[in-house]
């Protein structure tokens, strides 16, 4: 089976109104997206995005009757024509899988590899973490997994206690395990990281060193090192249940952030922790520090 998408570039239609007529229509999602290229990074707490030029976009059943969805639009908004519309086939794909395509192998570091599961890796010293996301955040391409990864491969992990605080696939906890680390804690609020990571840690064989949880409350006791690769106003607002986490002499390192969210973000901590110089890639920074 296959399916179809009705795009319209919104200009001054109301989105919510388009929204409610794909609804009618029988519309199984609706996704508003940039029509240009002005990307939205993090919006605030219960606002849409909105770009200057936005597009909505719907998505139907093959043998929907997509003629009478675009009348009804042109009746129900009082349109001669709409704005900048079209109707997109959209073959029948494991979505989630495509991405898999163009993943190789990648080195972080000295020693610490990310790969799909039987993809030769050009080290035989090598630590590699096997990975299959799923549908949780995190393969190591983007800036802000690769820098965490790249921190976690300077550090002696032996038998130290890790917490991984927004796990996404759980490649930091399971990398950590590899290289040494005595037990790790994976927190994410979406079950689907959490299985996602469950998963991983099976087939990196590090399963039983590794406890999963949905929120940081659930975490017991204190680490050695704590890592929380999320957003900068969460890792704001997570600042004193964050440092708590973190043992005396204890290591912090966080990500997620933009380089001009440094200072705001090395602020919530100052108290507790004292940082290093930050780290960026790609207009990503890192921040890395010890608990005073």
């Amino acid at each position: 089976m296959g399916w179809r998408q009705f795009v319209i570039e919104l200009e001054s239609l109301e989105p919510d109104r388009v929204e409610a007529l794909f609804a009618r229509h029988g519309a199984l999602s609706v996704t508003l997206s940039d029509a240009g290229d002005e990307p939205v990074l993090e919006p605030g707490p219960g606002k849409t995005p909105l770009w200057r030029r936005t597009s909505i976009t719907g998505l139907f059943d093959a043998d929907a009757d997509l003629d009478a969805l675009e009348d009804d639009l042109k009746r129900s908004l009082g349109l001669e024509r709409l704005p900048g519309s079209r109707v997109e086939p959209l073959a029948d794909r494991v979505w989630e899988r495509e991405w898999l395509l163009d993943f190789r192998p990648l080195c972080f570091g000295r020693r610490l590899w990310v790969s799909p599961h039987g993809a030769p890796v050009p080290d035989d010293a090598a630590i590699v973490i096997r990975l299959d996301p799923g549908l949780a955040f995190g393969t190591g391409t983007h800036p802000t997994t690769a820098l965490m990864l790249e921190w976690l491969d300077t550090l002696a992990l032996c038998d130290l206690r890790v917490l991984d605080v927004g796990c996404g696939s759980g490649i930091l906890a399971i990398g950590a395990l590899l290289a040494g680390a005595g037990a790790a804690t994976a927190i994410d609020r979406d079950p689907q990281a959490l299985t996602a990571t469950r998963q991983n840690a099976c087939a990196n064989g590090v399963a039983e060193r590794l406890a999963t949880a949905a929120s940081l409350d659930e975490a017991r006791g204190d680490f050695d090192v704590v890592v929380a690769n999320i957003l900068a106003q969460p890792l704001i607002d997570m600042a004193a249940d964050l440092t708590a986490r973190v043992a005396d002499g204890g290591r912090l390192a966080l990500s997620g952030l933009l380089d001009d969210q440094v200072d705001a973000v090395s602020a919530a901590y100052a108290g507790a922790i004292r940082f290093r110089p930050p780290v960026v890639k790609d207009g990503w920074a890192r921040l890395t520090g010890s608990r005073r």
